[in-house]
């Protein structure tokens, strides 16, 4: 009732729905390397490198990033990062700090946010991941190794395996204990 009609046009150039993290590197574990593919990545220890992703990054309040460019879809900063920024959308929350020039189509600041750079608004950001077009895995044989059996599943190799029972939930109309 209250939802206004999406045009064609605005349909087409919205941005990809943010996926959900995948994977953390937690507090107290340090990373010097690089980060690319896809997905999400939620940083709360220290990092040194180069990231390149298609998804959201996340620097947790304890997060602290050191690259020369962080590129990535959507980029969520509550800790450190000291670079420069691409991304479709920046949000610094509160406890966040980022020193380095930021080109984005979206930006969002809490109260007391912090960034040392300059801000480039454009209407698209181009990331540059055509370089990084991801080369297929290669796929397991099909057949075991010569002097290799393939693993049984675990019903057949541990008889003595524990069974789990899920019970449901009684609603208020089902009578027993």
């Amino acid at each position: 009732m209250f939802k206004r009609a999406v045009t064609p046009q605005e349909s087409a150039s919205s941005p990809t729905a943010v996926e959900r993290i995948t994977s953390v590197l937690g507090p107290g574990v340090i990373w010097h390397g690089s980060v690319s593919g896809s997905g999400g990545v939620r940083i709360e220890g220290a990092f040194e490198g180069e990231i390149a992703l298609r998804g959201l990054l996340v620097v947790g309040e304890t997060g602290r990033v050191t690259c020369d460019n962080v590129r990535a879809n959507a980029v969520i900063v509550a800790g450190a990062v000291r670079g420069n920024i691409t991304t479709q959308k920046l949000e610094i929350r509160a406890s966040g700090r980022v020193w380095g020039d930021v080109i984005t189509t979206a930006f969002v600041t809490d109260e007391g946010a912090f960034l040392r750079g300059q801000i480039r608004m454009e209407e698209t950001v181009e990331l540059g991941f055509e370089s990084m077009e991801a080369t297929p895995a290669p796929t397991p044989d099909a057949t075991p190794h010569a002097g290799f059996a393939a693993p049984a599943p675990l019903a057949q190799t541990d008889p003595g395996a524990a069974t789990v029972v899920r019970r449901r939930k009684k609603t208020a109309q089902e009578p027993g204990p």
